[in-house]
């Protein structure tokens, strides 16, 4: 059996929200497998899907900035979310994120620009550093650009103009009027913070993903007497033919083949 350590137990209570105990029986059970025990967590349903530590910045902010057709999203981190109120983090942010929209998200390129000061911008974060107290790192840095449309920003729980702890970006390739653009790109950043979606289409979704929640939801509907086939709508491909598509409120039963005396219901589309 794995050694399970304390600070293993503390990763593992961050990212799923689950309390102290149930993280401990986790990783218990999955001999130590950080994935695995967040999966197990999510099938005894005490972690929700999105509560992981890639959903927003570990602590710190998110800057966004936006200039015509491009907008910049630059992620740096901090080890307290007191940082994010500090006037020098967020400053550094600010001025990071608008250099980002000019040269690039290249993160290791990013480091080596020039700030305002004259200094590089890894130079200035290593004297923040000294200066606030506590580690700081640039993570991640993304821009986006159309030729003809908009770029919408979005801060959620926001600190600061143009500042929060989920930032994003929706580019709009189209010849639309401008205001019917930045609504739409409005309405759908919210729902890209609120939903987290791993990709744009189910093209691009990785198929072993896809596989793994259709486990999770399978182990989850048996858990609860249902019959398996009940857990496969919760993941679904999408690849669905036009007769098979139900409009209207409520639920569709489906009767499954393989379990005559179990009811699959689709839900309604």
């Amino acid at each position: 059996m794995a050694d399970i350590t304390a600070a293993m137990v503390k990763e593992l209570r961050e990212k799923s929200g689950a309390g102290m105990m149930d993280c401990k029986k986790a990783l218990n059970e999955t001999g130590g497998d950080m994935d695995a025990a967040m999966d197990w967590l999510r099938t005894k349903g005490l972690a929700a899907a999105a509560k992981k530590s890639s959903r927003t910045a570990a602590e710190g902010l998110v800057g966004i900035a936006v200039r015509g057709t491009k907008g910049a999203a630059v992620e740096v981190n901090s080890e307290t979310d007191f940082v994010a109120k500090n006037d020098q983090f967020q400053q550094f942010v600010r001025e990071v994120t608008e250099i980002a929209l000019a040269t690039g998200g290249d993160v290791e390129a990013l480091k080596g620009e020039k700030m305002p000061s004259g200094k590089t911008v890894d130079e200035v974060l290593t004297n923040n550093v000294a200066t606030i107290g506590e580690n700081q790192s640039l993570r991640r840095a993304k821009t986006l650009e159309v030729s003809k449309g908009a770029v919408v920003g979005y801060v959620h729980n926001q600190q600061a103009p143009g500042l929060g702890k989920i930032g994003v970006l929706v580019a709009l390739e189209s010849e639309a009027a401008d205001d019917v653009l930045q609504a739409l790109g409005k309405q759908l950043a919210m729902h890209v913070a609120a939903a987290f979606p791993k990709a744009l289409n189910e093209e691009d979704l990785d198929e072993a993903e896809i596989e793994r929640e259709r486990a999770i939801a399978a182990e989850k509907a048996g858990e609860s007497g249902k019959p398996a086939c009940a857990g496969q709508p919760a993941v679904r491909d999408g690849r669905q033919d036009q007769d098979q598509r139900r409009r209207g409120k409520g639920w569709q039963g489906r009767r499954h083949p393989d379990r005559a005396e179990g009811l699959c219901p689709l839900p309604a589309w």
